[in-house]
């Protein structure tokens, strides 16, 4: 397979955009990220979107060639896909595939969600239908409810505290103040986290993610024709895409997704790089203990050692292996269908140094995607072009 470069980013605000349309917000991202190459739409050979829920959040379907027309690409494959919480990260990994394999040259991937224009109750309908219906849903377990259980086995197994836990909402709160896409520019205290509304105890409102709205777009070229259109290409030099357990009765370990794993694996034999080599990491932190289990997975930390290394330090922007600078799904916001390119946007970021919570002359950068109860994953290593 050849290499394949990004060669340009785009992305809206994610939060509240109740003005905006979900086609305007995609439109949005893919004008950016297009600009941001120096493409002309003419030359994007095909187009892959992530998206979750526009038919029952927005009652939208058909949403890739929708997008398409309304950008004005010529009569191109468009494919939407969907994967739950990691659509944007499989639509990454196809468009990845189709240039890697030299099917295209220039690919253009998008993600996007709308939310808010939906009730709480509806959002809240739509997204335990990424779970197990039959086996989990319809016994009552929700989303925050199933990492509910995964905090409080993984404070059993391993002694992790509340505190711990409480830090990575308020380390990814102190990061989204200086992020200009990010929902939130509040920080919080641990006190504040603890104190916050209940939700499945022990998780409070602000170990939870919010709904939010928003697009995140790049496109992909030939890393061999990448000098054609930039001088600051970035490289995915490693690709994981796995398959786990798609209800929580079902994981070996409560406190392990397996498709994070093997997703990671794939990607790091892929990039013939080893974990201490990522200088950067942005992971699926959809609840505060999400963050923990998934550093472990990632094989940054030793299972049961993902709470120290908040406590001490280790994952904040001037730590060992900064995690979420961007302020991850908890700060930064999840609009769901476009969270993993939301990731790789802001990975790029640091590889280029231009990032505002900028980790120092970052070289590789991880970026992992996470869909339903763990039921399937995407790693991307990205690489700065020498």
């Amino acid at each position: 397979m050849r290499g394949v470069s990004i060669i340009g980013i785009g992305s809206t605000p994610f939060g509240r955009l109740t003005e905006i349309s979900i086609r305007e917000l995609a439109v949005r991202a893919c004008r950016a990220a297009l600009a941001d190459a120096n493409v002309p739409r003419e030359l994007a050979q095909a187009f892959y979107l992530g998206n979750y829920a526009a038919d029952v959040l927005v009652g939208q379907n058909t949403l890739a060639p929708l997008i398409a027309n309304a950008l004005g690409l010529r009569r191109i494959p468009c494919t939407k896909i969907e994967g739950a919480c990691a659509s944007a990260g499989i639509a990454l990994r196809h468009g990845y595939l189709l240039v890697a394999t030299g099917v295209y040259d220039v690919v253009l991937v998008a993600g996007v969600e709308k939310m808010t224009s939906a009730s709480t109750p509806e959002v809240t309908a739509a997204l335990a239908a990424a779970a197990d219906l039959e086996t989990e849903v319809r016994a009552g377990l929700t989303f925050p409810g199933a990492f509910a259980l995964v905090a409080r086995r993984h404070m059993h197994d391993y002694g992790t505290t509340r505190e711990q836990i409480a830090l990575v909402s308020v380390k990814n709160h102190h990061n989204s103040v200086r992020n200009d896409v990010a929902q939130f520019k509040k920080e919080v205290s641990v006190a504040e986290v603890v104190g916050s509304r209940l939700v499945a105890d022990p998780l409070r409102l602000y170990d939870c993610c919010p709904i939010s709205d928003g697009a995140a777009a790049v496109v992909l070229c030939a890393a061999d024709r990448a000098h054609e259109f930039t001088d600051r290409p970035v490289d995915i030099v490693g690709s994981g895409h796995a398959l786990g357990a798609a209800a929580m009765c079902a994981l070996d370990d409560l406190t392990s997704f397996g498709a994070t794993r093997d997703a990671a694996d794939e990607a790091f034999a892929q990039a013939g790089i080893e974990r201490a080599d990522v200088d950067v990491v942005e992971l699926h932190d959809c609840f505060s203990i999400a963050e923990i289990v998934d550093s472990e997975d990632l094989g940054f930390f030793a299972k049961g050692q993902g709470g120290r290394a908040v406590a001490e330090g280790w994952t904040a922007t001037g730590g060992r292996i900064p995690v979420n600078p961007s302020g991850g799904l908890l700060s930064k916001g999840h609009p769901v269908g476009a969270t993993g390119l939301g990731q790789v946007y802001e990975v790029v970021r640091q590889l280029r140094g231009e990032h505002p919570n900028q980790v120092p002359d970052a070289q590789f950068g991880l970026a992992h995607n996470l869909g339903g109860t763990g039921a399937v994953a995407t790693v991307h290593i990205l690489r700065r072009r020498p």
